[in-house]
């Protein structure tokens, strides 16, 4: 049954933990992590807890802050979840295992976290949840969380859960930011209406990529409707050569705005150099593109954080699958380049995040049509949404799992 309930989940796109966007500060160097496989304690952040509860949780990333990208990301989640979980007087001890494999070594970073006394266990990869179910039924007192994945959450292990935040939503506003960019250009007579091609950077062709690029498209559209897109995939989450290549050949090719799902800084570099515009991830990249780079989407996993560490202090059950969007603060834009942005983008991101987090505006809102291949499918099938409808993506309260799983090809987007 299970193997069978895989594939089915598979059949949606298989999801690597690349993942993310949200609020704290959007710009800043990142502390020297130590070496790799190495423990990192780190002390509350205010002193010993008023309430003298405290919880020693373990974390492992695939990657380390160095990369200014998808783990600098999450330590930004940890900081500032310690900062606000010390103000209730909570004391949070991290344990963190940096540049983890997604192989067997994985397996034993779980093992030494449970044996050193870590209540709670966050993996930060989509390629590290096998490892965790492997370990997690010999430590039932413990709670394991598998973020950007989604087995856990149809495991009969009641320790073991599933998390993710609604990027789609983050991708669309940077997808108008990026429109508006290239409505400009045209109505100034720099582009003509075909000439407003978007060159993306996927690392992979699975759902999280293809649900990203689609909602960064279809926000992309809604404010330049003659737009177009092009996406190149690297086959790797991290490789910045790889990742700086697809984004001159783009250029090359006469993408002229890049958008990018993979963890390093080239896409944003390579676009600068090339004289076209650029739309990020994770982090903002203005301060290495500052002639380029609009604007940023990222997920904030402090909310996350907070709420399930305060759940298992407490001694309380939390979410099998969880997910949170724009509205609950668990994704966000980084600070908009004033520099370069087409006037007004600020007010209509504003207008657009209110209808986001209301409910009156949905990324994959109708009318499109997209072909793709399930995984494991023998032939491909074709979606049509009409207009006044939507893809509910994420929605688990629908049934939906967190972990994205749109993987059409919409008309207007090519994949290379």
């Amino acid at each position: 049954m299970k193997k069978k309930l895989l594939a089915l989940l598979l059949a949606c796109g298989m999801i690597l933990g690349l993942a993310a966007c949200g609020g704290g500060n959007d710009q800043g160097s990142a502390a020297t992590p130590p070496p790799a496989g190495d423990n990192e304690p780190a002390g509350d952040a205010g002193g010993s807890a008023p309430e003298g509860k405290t919880i020693k949780v373990g974390i492992i990333c695939i990657g380390d802050e160095n990369d200014q990208g998808y783990t600098y990301n999450f330590i930004r989640g940890v900081d500032d979840a310690t900062a606000a979980l010390a103000a209730e007087g909570i004391t949070v001890e991290w344990v963190k295992k940096y540049n983890i494999g997604e192989d067997s070594s994985c397996e034993d970073a779980n093992i030494e976290l449970a044996e050193e006394g870590c209540q709670l266990i966050i993996n930060n990869s989509f390629g590290f949840e096998d490892y965790m179910l492997k370990v997690a039924p010999d430590y039932p007192e413990i709670e394991f969380i598998a973020c950007t994945n989604l087995n856990s959450s149809f495991s009969d292990l009641p320790n073991v859960h599933n998390a993710f935040a609604n990027i789609f939503e983050g991708r669309y506003l940077a997808g108008v930011a990026g429109g508006l960019k290239l409505q400009e250009m045209i109505d100034s007579g720099d582009l003509t209406p075909e000439q407003a091609v978007i060159g993306y950077v996927g690392a992979f062709p699975y759902a999280e990529v293809i649900s990203g690029f689609t909602s960064f498209y279809l926000g992309a559209r809604s404010v330049c409707p003659s737009v177009t897109m092009k996406v190149k995939y690297v086959n790797s989450w991290s490789n910045a050569t790889e990742e700086a290549n697809a984004a001159a050949a783009l250029a090359d090719e006469g993408c002229v705005l890049i958008g990018q799902h993979s963890d390093n800084t080239t896409p944003a570099t390579a676009a600068q150099s090339a004289g076209v515009y650029h739309c990020g991830y994770n982090n903002d990249m203005t301060g290495v593109a500052p002639e380029a780079s609009l604007i940023s989407c990222r997920i904030d996993w402090s909310p996350y954080f907070q709420y399930a560490i305060k759940a298992v202090v407490n001694g309380e059950s939390f979410d099998k699958d969880w997910t949170a969007g724009y509205a609950d603060g668990s994704v966000a834009l980084t600070t908009l380049n004033e520099a370069i942005a087409a006037p007004g983008t600020a007010g209509k991101l504003a207008q657009v995040e209110a209808d986001l987090a209301s409910g009156a505006v949905h990324p994959f809102s109708g009318p499109w049509t997209g072909t793709g291949t399930a995984f494991g499918a023998d032939a491909p099938d074709t979606k049509d949404m009409p207009e006044g409808e939507f893809y509910d993506e994420s929605n688990v309260a629908a049934g939906m799992t967190s972990a994205p799983s749109f993987y059409w090809i919409i008309d207007g987007i090519v994949e290379e």
